[in-house]
């Protein structure tokens, strides 16, 4: 069991300091209380802290000297700082010095459970990434792009000369050509490795739903908001913000970003107060932003933003001669995952893989490596593992011609590729159990393969 961390209560209200002894003494925390900024100083000798809780009005030292005098013994320490709500404002000044975060007097205990446990899960990412820094400075460089041809070999070189700046870098290419692996590998070459890389899927919510995964929002700020949430500018802070399918992203929001990459401040929906934030933007497209421009779709001025260093992924069909090592790679990871001893690509198998034009380019072949793996038996990949035929033309006119039929063809097959596991078939078709059970109820399949 994780050990629970030290809180420190600092309060000149005996009632306020009582009932938060309380509290965390009956959920099992260490905690110790302070009456003044200056009693806290001198209990930050008895041992490390782990969070402080401080009033920002104590006679003396107000709350903003005490949490920077705090900061100064122990910069890790996490400072909440607690406040009326008429003093909220200066709130915010704190937590533009640094304090992790406030919460108003009176105190709903639900909320203030909610924030110490954010705050224990911060302190223990903080842990983490202290150590993923020094693993980061011994890593093989760019091991991950896999591909020996002068287009890939083109981009790890683009990849080194933007990722020691803190350039605005674009990502251009077809889905599944591997865009956030190259945003990965920029990070993790960049002076901001040790802080976070966080990732928005700007095609995956819609616009409302994308402001607050953005901006973040304020309890209360919308139906559902039960508490305060940081928004994904603020988790990046110091560190490296990828917005992902940026080219979806609706015209309001634009405007929006727009305002974030200018600025470098963040106002939560629902707030009013702006928030420092410091990051680096990578962006991808699988789309022509220039011509979105053109069609009135995409702001000019976002474009310009966006379009500083512009990285363009090579499709798997303008790079064929990486095919083999690419499949080899994928074989050695699935087969390991899996724990199956299977070691090599039959050179019958990698003619069907060099035969293929892959719309879904590297995404796809992994799939097809995956699927192969689950099937095969090894000691090699054959063909009859691969999840297609080496004359796929001849059974054209025996395709199912409605997409319901061509469903059902394609759930039947996967099912009795995998022994009809209903787990492996759900994972290679990329959905739940639940979906896979009730489509095969719809399509009344069988395990003999008649239904």
């Amino acid at each position: 069991m994780d050990k629970k961390p030290r809180i420190l209560v600092v309060d000149d209200e005996e009632v306020v300091v009582d009932s938060l002894k309380g509290w965390f003494s009956e959920d099992g925390y260490p905690v110790g209380v302070a009456r003044s900024g200056k009693e806290a100083l001198a209990r930050m000798q008895e041992g490390p802290w782990d969070i402080a809780l401080v009033d920002i009005k104590m006679p003396g030292m107000d709350g903003l000297e005490a949490h920077r005098r705090l900061k100064e013994l122990d910069p890790d320490l996490l400072v909440i700082i607690m406040t009326a709500y008429a003093s909220v404002e200066t709130a915010v000044q704190a937590l533009k010095a640094g304090a992790y975060d406030y919460i108003t007097k009176p105190f709903d205990p639900d909320d203030l459970e909610h924030l110490i446990n954010k705050a224990v899960e911060q302190r223990r990412l903080k842990a983490e990434n202290a150590v993923l820094k020094e693993r980061l400075s011994e890593a093989l460089p760019f091991d991950e792009i896999v591909g020996q041809s002068p287009a890939i070999l083109g981009v790890v070189e683009q990849v080194k000369m933007v990722a020691g700046t803190d350039a605005t870098a674009l990502i251009a290419g077809e889905s599944g050509t591997g865009k956030e692996l190259v945003a990965r590998a920029i990070h993790a070459h960049s002076p901001r490795r040790g802080m976070p890389m966080v990732t928005v899927n700007c095609g995956g919510l819609a616009e409302g739903l994308l402001e607050s995964e953005l901006f973040g929002h304020e309890k209360g700020a919308f139906t559902g908001a039960q508490y305060r949430k940081k928004g994904k500018f603020e988790l990046a802070d110091g560190g490296t913000i990828f917005l992902d399918e940026v080219g979806d992203v609706s015209p309001k929001t634009q405007i929006d970003l727009l305002r974030v990459l200018d600025e470098k401040k963040v106002t939560r929906v629902g707030g009013t107060q702006p928030i420092d934030v410091d990051f680096r933007v990578v962006a991808a497209t699988n789309r022509d932003l220039h011509q979105m421009v053109e069609a009135g779709q995409f702001r000019l001025d976002l474009y310009y933003r966006l379009n500083v260093y512009v990285i363009h992924l090579p499709a798997l069909r303008e790079r064929p001669e990486d095919i083999p090592l690419l499949a080899e790679y994928f074989l050695k990871r699935h087969a390991q995952t899996m724990r199956k001893r299977i070691e090599r690509i039959s050179p019958e198998a990698m003619g069907l893989l060099m035969a293929q034009t892959w719309p879904g380019n590297v995404r796809e072949l992994e799939n097809a490596v995956e699927r192969a793996v689950v099937v095969g038996s090894g000691p090699g990949l054959r063909p009859e593992d691969l999840p297609f035929r080496a004359a796929p033309k001849a059974e054209t006119d025996l395709a199912p011609r409605s997409l319901s039929a061509a469903e059902r063809t394609h759930i039947a097959r996967v099912l009795q590729e995998t022994g009809w596991n209903i787990s492996q078939a759900a994972r290679l078709l990329e959905i739940d159990r639940v979906t896979l059970y009730n489509k095969i109820k719809k399509y009344g399949l069988e395990r003999d393969g008649q239904g």
